[in-house]
C-alpha cells in the first residue's frame, strides 16, 4: 500500500465518522425532542403502557433505519407520527383482536363520577370510526395541523376538517345520549 492509498482510506474513513457522528446526533435530537408526544400517542390508540413504549421504540428503530430519508427536518414530526401509526398497523395485521363485552364495565359511584366522565370520553372517541377517530387523535393529542393531518392521511385538507367536524359532532351526539341516558336511569 502506497502514501496515496493510504491517506485516501483514512480520509474515507473520517468522512464515514463524521456522517454517522451527524447521523447519530440528528436521530438524538429527534428522539429528545418527540418521544413524550410519541408515546402519549401510543398510549392513547393501544391504551396500554407496554404497548406503547413497544410501539415508540418500534418507531425509534425504524426511524433510525430510515433518518437518511428524512429530507425536511421541519416534517420529522409528521414523519415519526406516521412511523408509529404504520408500527401500530402492523400490530393488527401480526395478531387476532379479542371483543370486550361492553355490559362488562360497572356503573361508577358519586365519587368516581369525575374520573367516570374522562373515561367516558375516552370510550365515546375510542368507539368514533376509524376515518374521524385518526384526524381527532392527531389533533388533539399529537397537536397536528389540518394541514399536517392531511398530509400524515394522504388526504385533502378539506376531507381532515369535515372529518374534524364530524367526529366532534358525533362525540358531542355520543355523550349528550350517554348522558340523558344516566339522568333517566338515576
Amino acid at each position: 500500500m502506497n502514501f496515496f492509498t493510504s491517506k485516501r482510506n483514512k480520509s474515507s474513513r473520517s468522512s464515514v465518522i463524521k456522517d454517522m457522528d451527524r447521523k447519530q446526533k440528528r436521530y438524538e435530537s429527534l428522539v429528545n425532542v418527540y418521544s413524550a408526544d410519541l408515546y402519549r400517542y401510543a398510549y392513547w390508540i393501544c391504551r396500554d403502557a407496554e404497548v406503547a413504549q413497544d410501539l415508540v421504540q418500534e418507531t425509534c428503530l425504524r426511524a433510525w433505519k430510515s433518518i437518511d430519508s428524512l429530507l425536511d427536518d421541519k416534517s420529522s414530526k409528521g414523519w415519526l407520527f406516521t412511523i408509529l401509526r404504520r408500527e401500530n398497523a402492523r400490530r393488527f395485521e401480526r395478531k387476532q383482536l379479542t371483543l370486550v363485552d361492553i355490559d362488562d364495565y360497572e356503573i361508577p359511584t358519586e365519587e368516581s363520577s369525575s374520573h367516570y366522565d374522562k373515561e367516558l370520553i375516552n370510550q365515546k372517541i375510542a368507539a368514533l370510526p376509524i376515518d374521524y377517530k385518526e384526524p381527532l387523535l392527531l389533533q388533539l393529542i399529537a397537536g397536528f395541523t389540518a394541514e399536517e393531518i392531511a398530509v400524515q392521511l394522504n388526504l385533502n385538507k378539506n376531507t381532515v376538517l369535515t372529518r374534524l367536524f364530524r367526529a366532534k359532532n358525533l362525540l358531542k351526539t355520543n355523550l349528550k345520549v350517554e348522558v340523558n341516558n344516566g339522568e333517566a336511569h338515576g
